[in-house]
């Protein structure tokens, strides 16, 4: 009898742990922690506790093309592309991390300013901001295969292994068909306060998209499902008063190396990419 009450015991002690507050907010290492899951109220409506704000440690340091206003930066497989803006300096590029180097370019014609970038199989696919046209090449060679058109500005671009997700600098976040690159859905981004707006460079991350916004230091963790933001990232101070000298822009440009659960950022014109891990606030 008293080994029996010694057992049922224990194992209250077990099911009291795991279901204790203490265990829920145990962040994993994996997918560069966890953003507050979507609750489901009675009704079908749905709303996030209070939404965690996480800071960074800065892991790796890596140099960046100063000339480089960054629009769209993806990391596939080890290589980092990225894109960059401004009529005239667009262009498409393969980097070398550790270098900072241009492997390879292909320069957009000074009509159009290059947006947000994202690796699709074989194919990289290019957005510019207010001309309405996309670009797709091939991912080895560069080479032009085809353009398309779309209705709104083009901002960032990032996909879920099932649609292109596109934004376009308001709340809204557009899925596209990534084989006939017209619009399937979208979604609005809101938090407490309402819509967010100026969603800029995407990055798609273990089943939530990332998304900076646009002339802040901060990253929203958004949920692809209900548009709900999850999760804030604050990463001011990242690039310190000495970098921040003229003509260093904005805060731009988001890459996750999923077979490593790496995370960059750098920004437009930063002199330095930074490789950070994720750490929550109290």
């Amino acid at each position: 009898m008293l080994r029996r009450q010694i057992l049922l015991s224990f194992i209250l002690t077990l099911v009291i742990t795991a279901c204790s507050p203490a265990a829920s907010t145990t962040f994993p290492k994996s997918c560069v922690n966890a953003a507050a899951p979507i609750l489901t109220r009675p009704g079908g409506t749905t709303t996030p506790p209070s939404i965690p704000t996480f800071t960074y440690k800065v892991v790796n340091t890596y140099p960046h093309d100063r000339a480089a206003f960054t629009e769209g930066l993806e990391l596939d497989n080890g290589v980092l592309y990225e894109d960059t803006g401004l009529n005239g300096q667009s262009s498409l590029r393969q980097v070398d991390l550790s270098s900072g180097k241009v492997l390879q370019s292909q320069a957009l014609s000074s009509e159009y300013f290059g947006e947000g970038i994202t690796v699709w199989k074989d194919q990289i696919i290019q957005l510019t901001w207010q001309s309405h046209l996309g670009f797709v090449y091939d991912k080895a060679s560069f080479k032009l295969l085809k353009q398309f058109n779309y209705p709104t500005e083009g901002w960032g671009l990032t996909h879920d292994n099932t649609y292109l997700i596109m934004s376009d600098g308001t709340p809204v976040i557009h899925f596209l068909d990534p084989n006939t690159l017209q619009e399937v859905k979208k979604i609005e981004v809101r938090d407490a306060r309402g819509p967010v707006v100026n969603l800029n460079e995407l990055e798609y991350i273990c089943g939530e998209i990332f998304a900076n916004i646009w002339q802040t230091d901060q990253i929203a963790r958004i949920s692809p499902e209900t548009g709900q933001v999850i999760g804030w990232i604050d990463l001011s101070g990242l690039l310190s008063a000495q970098d921040r000298i003229p003509p260093v822009d904005v805060l731009n440009g988001i890459a996750y190396d999923a077979a490593h659960d790496r995370l960059f950022v750098t920004g437009k014109l930063w002199p330095k990419l930074f490789e950070i891990t994720l750490t929550s606030t109290p």
